[in-house]
């Protein structure tokens, strides 16, 4: 059975960070409120600056509903400051916030960022951004994603830890042959 791949492949709909025409792709899904997520926060920052310009770097959700009950409205605040132009600044805020994800706190975090509090309190409270949310949960599980975090690298499923030097080597691992230097030179 072939590995599983990244479905859908990266698109304009994704949250990219990076040159999307970078020789290297990692994919996280991720739950604003899992532990093991908010651990890869720091790992994934620090493979990012190592690569630089040679990664690109995306996230998608994958809130674990039934065991995170605050993860859903985290990853549609999360979306509803996308809407304003601040996805990632938000993004690190969640992960920053160690679990306090309540309604308030996700407001806090939103005026912090200079954003409209009460738009994105309106946004949640009508689950505006819900279906952008299980989209990227119907991509996971068709892409194998089990639980968070979750990780593809250069499209395939990474089933090991996900430590920095793993994460690099299975970059490395799955790097397309273009003759360049692999991530380990």
């Amino acid at each position: 059975m072939p590995d599983p791949q990244l479905t859908p492949p990266l698109s304009a709909e994704d949250h990219v960070e990076g040159n999307d025409a970078a020789e290297l792709e990692l994919v996280m899904y991720g739950d604003f409120q899992c532990p093991y997520c908010a651990a890869a926060y720091p790992i994934v920052k620090r493979v990012r600056e190592q690569l630089g310009g040679r990664l690109c770097f995306a996230f998608r959700h994958f809130p674990l509903r039934d065991v995170h009950p605050l993860a859903e409205g985290a990853a549609e605040a999360s979306e509803a400051a996308a809407s304003q132009g601040a996805f990632w600044p938000m993004h690190d805020r969640l992960y920053e916030a160690r679990g306090r994800l309540e309604v308030p706190d996700l407001l806090r975090a939103a005026a912090g960022l200079g954003l409209d509090a009460d738009r994105i309190a309106a946004e949640l409270e009508s689950a505006a951004h819900a279906p952008r949310v299980q989209r990227d949960v119907d991509g996971g599980i068709a892409g194998g994603v089990t639980g968070t975090p979750g990780f593809f690298t250069n499209g395939r499923l990474h089933e090991g830890a996900f430590d920095a030097g793993s994460l690099l080597a299975a970059l490395d691992a799955t790097a397309p042959s273009t003759g360049r230097d692999r991530v380990s030179g």
